[in-house]
Formats: C-alpha cells, sequence, structure tokens
C-alpha cells in the first residue's frame, strides 16, 4: 500500500464515529423517556438519526476492512465505503426532505425539492460504483492494494449544502427567526470542523460533523420538556399525542381535572399537591402521561391497550381522589372519556371539556356519554352557523328570527309597545333558543352582527304594521356591551333606521347596567349621540346585580326596567313591597317610566300597578311569539 494511501487509514481512529453511536443511542434513550412531539418532521428526524448511526458503524467497518485489505475480500470494502456514502448523503437527503416539511411548501416546490433529495442519492450510488468498476475513484489492484482516484464526496457535500441552504434562506419568512440563526450557526459549526479535518488531513470526525444539526433541531424545534415540580408537559403536547394516536388508532382513556383556584397567572400548586400529582401521574396507570393545559387545569392520559383494567384503576383512582379532597378541600371539576374519532380528527378535546366544565357544579366528575358528545356536537353546529351569519353579514338573513313579547302600555290600556328577541332556526336544530347562542355568540364576538340583523327586521316589520295602520309606540331591541363598543355602532343603528323609512322614535334600545367606567363612559356617549335622533333608551334588569344610582341618574334613559326578581320578592313580604315601590315612584318622580318584567297573573298585575308602573310584561299577557304576530296584539288606527 502506497504511502499516501497509508496515512489516509492511519490518520483516521474510530473515536468520532463512536462518539456518534454513543449520541445516536442516547437520543434513543431521551426519546423513550422525554415527551417528543411525534409529528411527521419528528419521523424524518429520527431516520437521520438512525442514518447517522449507520453511518457511524460502516465507517468503522470501511476502515477496518482498509487496513486490512490483503486479507479482506474487495467486496467487504467496496460494500461498507458505499453503505457509507449512501448513509452520509441519506442524511443530507433527510435534512432536505425535515426542511421542506417545517416549511409547509406548496405541492410543486415539494416535489421539486423531493426529486432533487432522490437524484442526489441515485448520483451518489451512480459515481461510487462506477468510479469503482472503472478504476475512477477508489478502487483496489490486482496486487490487492487500494488505489486513490478522484474523490467526489466533496462536490456533493457542497451541492447538498447549497441547496439545504437556499431553501432556508427562500423561505425564511415561513420560520421563527431565532430558530432559523441557531440551525444555521450550527452548521457552520459543522462546516468548519469539516475544513479543519481536511486540512488536518483527518478523517475521523466526518459523520460527527453531521451530528451537530441534529442537537439545534432537536433542542429547537422538538423539545417538549417535563415540568420538574409535577412532571407535566405542555398544551402543544397533549394536541401531538392526540394526533398521533388518531393515525395510529390508539384509544387513550383522558382524565381532565380543573382547579380554578390555580388558574390565575403566577399561581403554583403547593408543595404537597405537587407530590400527589406525581404520585397520580405514575402510580394508578400504566405508561400514562400528564399534560398542563393551563394554571389548573392538567389532563392525565393513559393508553387502554397498556390497561386493559382501566375501568378498575379509574375506581380506584376516584376514590383516592375523594379522599385527598378532604385534605386539600379545593374545587374542583373533573371529566373522564375515551378518545372518539370524531372528537381527535378535529384535536378538540379541549374545546369539549371546557364545554362540558361551564355545565357542571363545583365538586362534580362527569364521566361522558353519547348524549354529551351529541350536545358538544350541536354546540360545534351552533358556532359554525354564528360564524357563516357574522362572515356573511346579511341584515336579511333567514336564520336569525326575532320573536316579540307584547308590553301592555297602563295609561292606554293597550298593547303598543313590544320587546323584540332573538332565535335561531337552523337547518339541523330547528329552533334555537338564546341562552344556548348568546353565550356562544358573545364569547366568540358575533354578537354585534345578530344584533344588528334582529333592528333590520325590527325596523322593516313596524314598518309594515305602520302602514298597515297600527298603533305602534315602539319596539325595544337588546344591546350588549359588545355591540355598544363598536367603533360604528352609533352610525350602524342610525343607518338601519333611517333605511328602513320609519320615525326613529318607534325604536327603543335596551341596555344592561355597566360597572365599569371606561363602559360607563362609552354607554353615556352613544346614548347621547343617539337621543338626538329620537331614539328610546331602557335600562335592562333593574335589581339584579349591582346598581349605582349616581350612574344611573347621569345616563339619560327613559324607561326602566325592573327585573322578575323584584316582583317576586314584592310578593313575598311587605318590607321588600315597600322598598320595591319607593323605588318606583322615585324614579317616576324624576320622570322615567317604570316597566315590570315577568307579571304572570293577576295579584303580580295589581301590585304592580299599585307600585306605580307604567307597562307590564309577562307571560300573563303572552309569551314571545314571530313578531309578525303581534298584529294579533297591537290595534288598528280608527
Amino acid at each position: 500500500m502506497n504511502e499516501a494511501v497509508v496515512n489516509y487509514y492511519y490518520n483516521y481512529t474510530p473515536v468520532g464515529d463512536i462518539l456518534v453511536i454513543a449520541c445516536c443511542l442516547v437520543f434513543a434513550i431521551l426519546f423513550r423517556t422525554a415527551y417528543i412531539n411525534r409529528s411527521k418532521s419528528f419521523l424524518i428526524f429520527r431516520n437521520i438519526l438512525i442514518l447517522l448511526a449507520a453511518a457511524a458503524v460502516s465507517n468503522i467497518c470501511y476502515h477496518s476492512f482498509a487496513l486490512s485489505a490483503a486479507s479482506t475480500p474487495p467486496a467487504a470494502i467496496y460494500i461498507s465505503r458505499l453503505i457509507f456514502h449512501l448513509s452520509i448523503f441519506g442524511i443530507f437527503s433527510g435534512y432536505i426532505h425535515y426542511t421542506k416539511e417545517i416549511l409547509h411548501l406548496d405541492k410543486k416546490a415539494d416535489r421539486i425539492y423531493l426529486a432533487l433529495a432522490a437524484a442526489g442519492l441515485v448520483l451518489v450510488f451512480f459515481f461510487d460504483t462506477l468510479g469503482t468498476a472503472l478504476h475512477l475513484g477508489i478502487y483496489i489492484d490486482e496486487s490487492g492494494e487500494i488505489q486513490f482516484g478522484f474523490d467526489f464526496f466533496l462536490i456533493f457535500y457542497i451541492l447538498y449544502s447549497l441547496i439545504i441552504l437556499y431553501m432556508i434562506l427562500r423561505y425564511r419568512n415561513r420560520i421563527y427567526k431565532k430558530i432559523i440563526v441557531g440551525v444555521l450557526l450550527t452548521c457552520l459549526v459543522s462546516m468548519a470542523l469539516m475544513v479543519l479535518k481536511s486540512i488536518a488531513e483527518q478523517h475521523s470526525f466526518t459523520v460527527a460533523a453531521f451530528l451537530f444539526p441534529t442537537f439545534a433541531i432537536l433542542y429547537l424545534i422538538h423539545s417538549n420538556p417535563y415540568d420538574t415540580e409535577i412532571g407535566a408537559v405542555n398544551i402543544t403536547a397533549f394536541e401531538d399525542l392526540i394526533n398521533y394516536s388518531y393515525r395510529h388508532r390508539d384509544i387513550l382513556l383522558i382524565m381532565s381535572l380543573y382547579m380554578h383556584d390555580f388558574d390565575e397567572k403566577g399561581t403554583k400548586f403547593p408543595q404537597d399537591m405537587q407530590d400527589t400529582i406525581r404520585y397520580y401521574n405514575h402510580h394508578f396507570f400504566r405508561g400514562a402521561l400528564l399534560f398542563q393545559i393551563s394554571g389548573g387545569h392538567i389532563i392525565l392520559v393513559a393508553d387502554i391497550a397498556k390497561n386493559p383494567d382501566y375501568e378498575t384503576r379509574l375506581k380506584e383512582m376516584t376514590s383516592d381522589f375523594a379522599l385527598q379532597h378532604t385534605k386539600f378541600r379545593y374545587d374542583y371539576k373533573a371529566v373522564f372519556l375515551k378518545t372518539l374519532d370524531e372528537i381527535s380528527a378535529n384535536n378538540d378535546y379541549i374545546g369539549l371539556i371546557h364545554y362540558l366544565e361551564e355545565n357542571m357544579n363545583e365538586q362534580e366528575i362527569k364521566h361522558v356519554n353519547e348524549k354529551d358528545i351529541e350536545n358538544y356536537r350541536k354546540h360545534r353546529y351552533i358556532i359554525s352557523e354564528l360564524e357563516d351569519i357574522n362572515t356573511k353579514m346579511d341584515l336579511d338573513d333567514p336564520r336569525v328570527e326575532v320573536f316579540c313579547q307584547p308590553v301592555l302600555n297602563i295609561a292606554a290600556r293597550r298593547y303598543d309597545t313590544a320587546e323584540a328577541l332573538m332565535r335561531l332556526r337552523l337547518e339541523k336544530t330547528g329552533m334555537v333558543f338564546p341562552d344556548q347562542f348568546i353565550p356562544v355568540a358573545e364569547k366568540y364576538n358575533y354578537i354585534h352582527s345578530l344584533s344588528l340583523i334582529i333592528l333590520n327586521k325590527t325596523c322593516n316589520q313596524i314598518k309594515k304594521m305602520l302602514e298597515e295602520g297600527y298603533r305602534i309606540k315602539r319596539i325595544s331591541v337588546n344591546f350588549s356591551m359588545i355591540d355598544v363598543r363598536e367603533p360604528d355602532f352609533c352610525q350602524s343603528v342610525n343607518k338601519i333606521v333611517c333605511e328602513s323609512g320609519i320615525p326613529f322614535e318607534k325604536i327603543a334600545i335596551e341596555l344592561t347596567e355597566s360597572q365599569s367606567e371606561k363602559d360607563f363612559m362609552i354607554v353615556k356617549e352613544k346614548i347621547n349621540e343617539l337621543k338626538g335622533s329620537g331614539i328610546k333608551f331602557y335600562l335592562d334588569d333593574f335589581g339584579t346585580g349591582y346598581s349605582n344610582f349616581d350612574r344611573i341618574i347621569e345616563l339619560p334613559f327613559d324607561i326602566i326596567k325592573f327585573d322578575r326578581s323584584l316582583v317576586l320578592a314584592s310578593g313575598s313580604d311587605a318590607k321588600s313591597e315597600t322598598m320595591v315601590s319607593y323605588l318606583a315612584h322615585m324614579f317616576s318622580d324624576m320622570n322615567y317610566s317604570v316597566l315590570y318584567e315577568g307579571i304572570e297573573n293577576e295579584q303580580d298585575e295589581d301590585m304592580c300597578i299599585n307600585m306605580c308602573a307604567r307597562y307590564l310584561q309577562g307571560y300573563k299577557y303572552s309569551k314571545p311569539i314571530p313578531i309578525a304576530k303581534l298584529t294579533d296584539f297591537f290595534e288598528k288606527k280608527a
């Protein structure tokens, strides 16, 4: 063997490749013990590590065989070298595949980069085998000595590096800047190592140079560390587990615990509770994982295949939990369910759990059944319809219906006012009542579009009834603080009423009292702006909460609506009746009209008339009816 060849192989030591193999084993251990997001990109990353280990092993074999070329079959040298090259450039192809995956490229670009990666591997195989056959690369001559030809390794190394660099820079706006910087700087360290080893004519760390980017990828992209205090990982990890289990058809048991006392920012579980949570994490279910969704919301997940006796284990855990609750005494809501394809497909367990919790009492444990899923399915459908209504913003949307409750005018002894109420009529559910959709509409900020649709339809019906000769003093429409906060609230209301062609005084706006100073100022500004046009204003639900008389007096309301609770209180004892009557007379003396809600019988009616009522509303007169049926109550002019 000539001197150059001898120096090439004797300058190699397996220490670098052994280090790579050891690191790959450490990665494998971490994958088993830590929680890693098992996304498609992670699977590619895992294959890169497998190729790293294969490259390290084949490199050791190749150099060992080459040093004993005289006694080693040439095929062993050629094959080990081919495996080494295919593994190294397979790693490069894996990096290309991985990069395009996290960049979310379109189909055309995706196919181009896949083709480049595959073409590179084909060329590596072609040059390696053809170079050996034609004595253009490394080959063993007739005397059994290794001869060096042209080394194409550096060319492919540069080409692959340029492709990856181009991808990162070309689509840099699709990745968080700090991740790009971290990966690129790590790649520069790897390239620097490749340059230094070439200058030193040292070939022991070729594979090790490919190891550094894997550390960067794992740390920057796939790391999902445990909370060291309770052993939980975050909500992203939970969603990743659901996706993974859905793809692999695994059935999971989900155990959710919510304690609102710890949901405030900066609040932590006490030390003894942390110890208890760690105990639950590993004691009752094999292979269970704990996730912290928010400060006071934790979810324990167990694979049912690993826990065939999960029902017995669940009973044991809930019994133990009842004992623990006598010690800690914190309010809680617990939800238990098995994964379902319908919910897993949308990864919507957090939404389902929050929906169920909103309708649960404290210290309640719910085992989810088909009825719960059906109710949630309906809930999601209502949300989707509300979103569509909000997006289309059709003021005549047929899905939004106006119902009205007639109001008795005491002085005129007739029905000439009413309150407009929202209803939804949806294709899959039929009639949907306000308690089912208004909180949802407010939560997702869809309520304003509904309010404007109700106002528009109410104005149009008033217009029709006026043309038919009916006596209409006014019809009131409810608006929330969410509506009033809209910058164009006054403009929208004015526009709808004006375009309908009805007098502005035929419309009233009902508002509940605001508790915040900021909202109070907004309400005051909007009322003053709209009252100039003739619109009347009601203070709704007086008596249900905090009432600041200074603020009520400062706001130019026309009518004060006494809530049904005040009617009930007045009928229960003389002291309450005296107090309510005094308030009503006080408002009347200040030129406010008083309207009592919730009148159900003659006793309520007589009592409220004696308590200075100007208007009465309730089931004694009518339940809410479609607005078109107001003609059954309102009179025509003589």
